[in-house]
């Protein structure tokens, strides 16, 4: 960040734990994803999503504005609601065609939402976004616990 916003770098005091990133994602009800359209227009929609296995997935129908344009170009950015406690990922969403991990997406999203999501391995239409780079600070001591992380690209 530009040297006005006081964030140290070098120091992980008072900044926030990865743990407690991956309680809020796991524990949200809405998620925003930020897609690009095909003319580099931006596009943000809430979702319904899940924190599993170290990735974000949420599901999408390939005809939708979300889905054209992750076809296009699968850059995300994913966020949660609060701009208090802010997380925010970056990634790109993979469609999952694996049978198990189809089933393990849906057997959660129906303990979370009380409903169970049709998934077909032939149907992109439920992604997986594994984060490059996450960000995360509380609001009501930024700029201390602002806070970075990067990610090797998983195989």
């Amino acid at each position: 960040m530009p040297a006005g916003y006081g964030i140290e770098t070098g120091t992980t005091e008072g900044t926030v734990s990865w743990a407690h990133v991956t309680r809020r994602l796991a524990e949200a009800r809405n998620y925003w994803v930020a897609t690009a359209r095909p003319d580099g227009r931006p596009h943000a929609a809430p979702v319904w999503g899940l924190w599993l296995d170290g990735a974000f997935y949420f599901g999408t129908d390939p005809a939708s504005r979300k889905g054209r344009n992750l076809a296009r170009n699968p850059e995300v950015v994913v966020h949660l609601e609060s701009g208090d406690d802010v997380v925010i990922l970056e990634g790109r969403a993979q469609p999952v065609t694996d049978r198990r991990r189809l089933d393990r997406f849906a057997s959660a999203y129906e303990a979370k939402y009380g409903f169970r999501p049709e998934v077909d391995p032939g149907a992109p239409d439920v992604y997986a976004v594994r984060p490059r780079a996450a960000f995360a600070w509380r609001e009501q001591d930024f700029p201390r616990s602002a806070t970075r992380w990067r990610f090797r690209p998983s195989a």
